[in-house]
């Protein structure tokens, strides 16, 4: 049943990845980052508070969202500084770098989830998922090549260094998610509405440093419904990412390579609407990566 979560959560991920495109466009990226994390977190406060008025409105349900101790506050705030580091490195390279380029090259994260997941789980892949995993890393190897004709090179360009250091940390906060849900025991709900509190908290501060220091912050910030969708559709997955997760017989190494099947709509719609160039060549390494993301999925 969690491999369902993960489709589910790959789904509105795909819807995700499109607002992320349309709102970063000639926009501020810290400014928008940061309200569309306070709108995720504005949006689970009647879920947190409801409660705490009357006691026994949700109890014993998957939506109660439990009191912590500091401990607890402690382990949810490193899992958002770590998605912090990764969301402005990847929100800046994407304001910069055509979606098309920077949706594969984050999809090989999954290989480095399941490095992680080996090393630190001791899960244990069987041929036919290496052979998936090997395959989408040749894949976006491919993209390298893709990238070229638009003028992006991959040795040079620092927003491509941004998406891959994006990628390190995604993997890392991917490994983390399973010590929190299965290790720690949180429920979705309740690591959902610490984790977007401290992303908003981490986010607002780095944005007043940028602005003090660099003068990366001049681009004006301007409000636009899609961030609100940012903000919707990124609870939706993650609750059903976290919810599949959960699940004591789920792999987090399947489970991230699983929510990459987001790639063929966000690609192929994420390339019209944004007349995005070449993309029938970047059909075809796109196809090889959904190929390693079937293998895995089919291999369990």
């Amino acid at each position: 049943m969690w491999v369902y979560y993960g489709l589910f959560a790959a789904f509105f991920l795909s819807l995700y990845n499109l607002c992320k495109k349309w709102s970063v466009r000639n926009n501020a990226v810290l400014p928008v980052l940061i309200v569309a994390n306070g709108i995720s977190a504005l949006l689970l406060l009647p879920v947190y508070f409801l409660p705490r008025f009357s006691p026994d409105t949700l109890a014993n349900t998957t939506f109660f969202i439990l009191e912590l101790e500091l401990m607890d506050h402690v382990w949810i705030a490193l899992k958002a500084l770590l998605m912090t580091c990764s969301w402005i490195l990847a929100y800046s390279a994407l304001k910069h770098l055509p979606i098309s380029i920077v949706s594969p090259i984050r999809a090989s994260s999954p290989f480095f989830t399941l490095l992680g997941a080996i090393f630190l789980f001791g899960e244990n892949p069987i041929p036919l998922q290496w052979v998936g995993f090997i395959l989408i890393i040749l894949s976006i190897v491919a993209y390298s090549y893709i990238g070229r004709k638009e003028g992006i090179s991959f040795k040079t360009n620092r927003w491509f260094f941004a998406v891959v250091l994006a990628m390190f940390f995604g993997a890392c906060s991917g490994l983390y998610d399973k010590f929190l849900l299965q290790m720690r025991d949180y429920s979705a709900l309740t690591l959902l509405w610490c984790f977007f509190v401290y992303i908003t908290i981490f986010m607002s501060i780095s944005f007043l440093f940028i602005k003090r220091f660099t003068n990366l912050s001049k681009a004006k910030f301007q409000w636009r419904w899609s961030i609100f969708g940012i903000a919707s559709l990124l609870l939706f997955a993650d609750y059903f990412y976290f919810t599949g997760l959960r699940d004591p017989e789920a792999l987090v190494m399947l489970m991230s390579a699983v929510k990459r099947s987001q790639l063929l709509f966000t690609i192929v719609i994420g390339g019209i609407l944004f007349k995005e160039r070449n993309l029938g060549l970047k059909l075809l390494p796109l196809f090889g990566v959904l190929i390693g993301v079937f293998l895995i999925l089919f291999s369990y």
